[in-house]
């Protein structure tokens, strides 16, 4: 199975592990068929294990290949890295203060079950550069790349993948709570992953036809992440009330990751 994804194109593949991660939000939508709500340290403690296995990932994967293809290719490394990776943060910040004034400005007549499509519509939104994040990882493997591996674009896609789970019990749940039918929550909760492996491809086919700017776009995909993981992830998990057992699994998480790439 793995000789024969590794001989598939980075396109194929990067679509094959978007598909993969659509399907794991699905499977966290399911539970609204099951239960009423899910055991909260369970899934702080999944999204703690992500945040950190996509923090190692955003160096490891993205940062540190992103550092070595801009010395190949004689750039100005710093400043390509620098700029890319703010660029990824800025981006997702102006599109987090656009959600917030629309929020506010309905705030006055919104209802519960408009607060849950506001959910569905903030998860939808960052999950557009986690499909990016996939994307950009396969297509840089196909420049062969030493730091640009196989495993490392598995493993990042294993950690999303880890965090979609939450991710789509996280509107499902809440939508049943509000009224809707469990089949229609199912699919609010399964449709906010259809970005990724359309933003999978894309990613892919940018970094495929345009080398140049694949250290910018690598790191551009790291700041996206960074600022996800700092302004969702963590967040989410410490609200829990062991936060010391949060950060370990955080760093259970940046390990398994870490002991991956440098192992493999």
């Amino acid at each position: 199975m793995i000789s024969f994804f590794s001989e598939l194109s980075p396109i194929y593949q990067a679509l094959i592990a978007g598909i993969f991660t659509f399907l794991i939000t699905v499977l966290g939508s399911s539970l609204v068929f099951f239960f009423k709500s899910v055991n909260k340290s369970i899934l702080d403690a999944m999204l703690a294990i992500s945040a950190g296995i996509m923090l190692a990932a955003s160096f490891f994967s993205l940062l540190n290949p992103a550092i070595e293809i801009a010395n190949d290719l004689k750039l100005l490394t710093w400043l390509v890295v620098f700029t890319g990776f703010i660029s990824g943060g800025i981006l997702l910040y102006i599109g987090d203060k656009g959600l917030s004034y629309l929020e506010k400005r309905g705030k006055k007549s919104i209802s519960k079950l408009r607060r849950s499509i506001m959910l569905f519509s903030s998860i939808t939104l960052h999950n557009i550069p986690e499909g990016l994040v996939l994307g950009v990882a396969y297509g840089a493997v196909a420049y062969n790349f030493d730091s640009a591996s196989l495993v490392a674009a598995i493993t990042l896609t294993i950690g999303i993948a880890i965090q979609n789970f939450p991710e789509g019990s996280a509107i499902a749940l809440p939508m049943r709570r509000d009224g809707l039918s469990c089949f229609k929550s199912f699919i609010f909760g399964s449709i906010s992953a259809l970005v990724e492996p359309l933003f999978a491809v894309l990613g892919s086919l940018l970094v495929l036809k345009i080398q140049v700017f694949l250290p910018f776009v690598l790191s551009l995909t790291a700041g996206a992440m960074v600022f996800v993981i700092t302004m969702e992830l963590i967040p989410e998990s410490q609200t829990n009330k062991r936060k010391d057992l949060m950060a370990l699994f955080l760093m259970l998480g940046f390990s398994i990751m870490m002991i991956l790439e440098l192992v493999l």
